[in-house]
């Protein structure tokens, strides 16, 4: 993940500020906050900056996915890589159907490959959680993978980088 987050780290922040690239990378499926903050650090933008840059490009996108990917699914589920994506996130909801909203949260929260805000937003849609219990279970991930990534990228990282 950390080559990826450099690729788009380098090539955004040539065309767009280097806030702007946070931001932008925050919104991206795989990468999302994880690999804002982690950009950041690298891009030596202040966490104080940081953090509700990658927050809030990290939101927009879920809102969107609770109350459209069903129906898109609907109709794209002849497709094989929409099938193939369904059953990937149903693959990792069994911690979140046993749970409900605290296995929503730590999904999303424990900055792991293949969790996080984009696919918890998917498996919440997919089982059919309460949009105002899912909202607020992934808001409450998004903070904790904050604290977590904070600590990583500029105390890790940082101390690594600086």
């Amino acid at each position: 993940m950390e080559a990826l987050v450099q690729w788009f780290s380098h090539n955004l922040s040539q065309y767009i500020s280097p806030e702007g690239a946070v931001f932008f990378i925050s919104m991206i499926p795989l990468l999302e906050l994880r690999g804002g903050l982690l950009a950041a650090s690298l891009l030596k933008i202040p966490a104080v900056t940081a953090i509700p840059l990658c927050i809030a490009g990290n939101i927009i996108p879920i809102p969107f996915i609770l109350l459209f990917i069903r129906k898109i699914f609907k109709v794209m589920k002849k497709t094989k890589i929409f099938q193939k994506l369904e059953d990937r996130a149903m693959g990792k909801s069994d911690q979140v159907k046993k749970y409900e909203f605290w296995g929503l949260t730590l999904f999303v929260g424990i900055p792991l490959p293949g969790t996080g805000a984009w696919t918890g937003s998917l498996i919440a849609s997919l089982l059919e959680i309460d949009i105002k219990k899912s909202s607020l279970a992934i808001l409450t991930g998004i903070i904790m993978a904050t604290v977590i990534m904070y600590v990583v990228s500029y105390g890790v990282v940082g101390n690594l980088v600086h």
